[in-house]
């Protein structure tokens, strides 16, 4: 060994790590800056509880990557240690090998992934090979674990994360995502069963696969990166800090419970919030934008918020992530929500379908698509246009108090990937009585033409939208992500002006409001 070239990695130009395509926008490989990012969090935390501390200049502190995928949180952590260790351990070549053996570990998810991590660490896909770093490792795995699992099948799918045995049954050369870390019902045990006996690590960082094909049943995903949050949270680390989707706030599939869980928890110390995922994954489209936190396990208190637009950056602000049901984001927008909120008005959620509310999925096609003068008007989607067929009335079986009601119904899903200013919802429609839908629209129920002309007009706001925008994390607009909208009287034809002279907002919030939401159009086909 001759220079410090195998450790200061970030000096070459390029970093391999940064020219390496993703394997999915799912399992997303983590850039060497947002790496970095995360590591000046956790260190500047680690120096405020430990008197100043340098976390790089320890030699017992103990790291865990449990989703390894290209190495580059160890990779960064070894070459942070080589560096803040000098002092303590002089020699370089016992100064690595320490690191590499007693302080660095990783938790790889696929068979490709541990080979990459451990060429990023050791500089060599195997860690008792000639060309490793690391002296003192009898195997080639050395501490990037890495064996394929199998799912536990109960039924038709996996009772640890959810995977369907119809995607994920596979033949034993092929990689089953049965990932080590959250296939056990012992963390504890399994981690020393991995790496040879019990083991306390401080810190925990990663980013974690964010969803399972076929874990919500038949061609769905699911979300899983929450389960590794959850089962690092079991070996009470010092510090976790993991970075996932930003969807987990507002809304997903299962993540109700660990929301909540997430919302009360006053040991997360930081979250740093990007709005769009492109701003730290180039070329990953994924709804939602994406966050890491870190988690300090002697930390009880609010949070410091960070939110990363591609305009700016707001804060760190100190808030109570528990303060709502959900996570607002727009931090400038909580005081718009507070003023309307006062006025303690009935929700608009009140005359509101649910999703599915006449029981027909998006794909129905149990109706005849050339309607007859005595059917009852069924308004469907297909391919983003809308179509109206028709059903007997006999064949409404559900909601049929709702069939003879005037409508105003609008698209439960309309995706934007994170454009502002954002329409927020897609066009909405009026529905004579009587009427029906598939799960493709979304409806609000009155009993008259004015009614209905009234509350669409509403719907058009601004001001609506942006209210749903506060709740509205991906393109899903579920009936939820209205229930900060009021009900109005539907006499009258509203209108912005109209509804912030009403709720007596400021210069200022009128004008965030127009910066996030774009008027309505009204030549679009819903």
């Amino acid at each position: 060994m001759t220079t410090k070239a195998s450790f200061a990695l970030r000096g070459r130009n390029p970093d391999v790590l940064t020219c390496i395509a993703n394997l999915s926008n799912d399992e997303v490989f983590t850039p060497p800056e947002l790496a970095n990012r995360m590591l000046n969090t956790l260190a500047t935390a680690w120096a405020e509880r430990h008197d100043g501390a340098d976390i790089w200049a320890d030699p017992t502190v103990k790291f865990l990557d449990p989703c390894t995928k290209s190495g580059v949180f160890l990779r960064e952590i070894t070459s942070r240690l080589t560096v803040g260790l000098t002092a303590r351990i002089p020699d370089l070549h016992e100064r690595v090998t320490h690191i590499l053996t007693k302080q660095v570990f990783g938790i790889a998810i696929t068979h490709l992934t541990s080979l990459l991590a451990r060429r990023s660490l050791y500089c060599s896909k195997y860690a008792d090979g000639p060309h490793s770093i690391a002296k003192g490792f009898t195997s080639a795995a050395g501490n990037v674990w890495f064996e394929r699992m199998t799912h536990t099948w109960v039924g038709d799918k996996c009772s640890y994360c959810g995977a369907g045995k119809s995607v994920f049954d596979r033949a034993a050369g092929l990689e089953s995502h049965a990932y080590a870390f959250i296939h056990t019902d012992n963390i504890t045990a399994r981690v020393a069963e991995l790496f040879g006996g019990t083991m306390q690590f401080d810190v925990i960082i990663g980013n974690p696969p964010y969803q399972m094909k076929g874990g919500a049943g038949g061609s769905s995903d699911s979300s899983i990166y929450h389960l590794f949050v959850e089962q690092a949270k079991k070996l009470e680390p010092r510090f976790l800090c993991m970075v996932i989707p930003s969807r987990w706030m507002a809304t997903g599939l299962g993540l109700n419970e660990f929301r909540q869980t997430m919302l009360q928890d006053k040991s997360i110390s930081n979250l740093i919030d990007f709005e769009r995922m492109d701003l730290v994954f180039p070329g990953v489209d994924f709804e939602g934008g994406v966050c890491f936190f870190l988690w300090n396990r002697d930390y009880k208190g609010n949070c410091l918020v960070t939110t990363i637009t591609p305009e700016e950056t707001i804060g760190p602000v100190e808030r109570d992530l528990n303060e709502y049901d959900i996570f607002v984001r727009d931090m400038r927008g909580l005081s718009i929500l507070k003023k309307v909120n006062s006025f303690n008005e009935a929700s608009i959620i009140n005359i509101m379908s649910a999703d599915k509310e006449f029981g027909w999925t998006s794909n129905f096609d149990n109706f005849r698509k050339d309607k007859l003068p005595s059917d009852i008007p069924l308004y469907y989607g297909r391919n983003g246009k809308r179509f109206i067929g028709g059903i007997d009335r006999d064949a409404i079986t559900k909601s049929p108090h709702l069939v003879d009601t005037w409508k105003v119904m609008t698209s439960a899903a309309y995706g934007e990937r994170g454009a502002r200013p954002a329409m927020v919802l897609g066009p909405s429609f009026i529905a004579p009585s009587p009427s029906v839908c598939t799960q493709t629209y979304l409806f609000f129920y009155v009993s008259s033409q004015v009614e209905a002309e009234s509350l669409q007009s509403y719907l058009d706001t601004r001001f609506v939208r942006f209210l749903v925008s506060l709740r509205k994390i991906t393109q899903h607009a579920t009936r939820s992500t209205y229930t900060w909208v009021p009900q109005q009287m539907w006499d009258r034809k509203w209108t912005d002006e109209a509804l912030f002279e009403k709720y007596q907002l400021s210069n200022e919030d009128i004008a965030h409001i127009g910066a996030n939401i774009r008027p309505k159009r009204y030549n679009d086909d819903a």
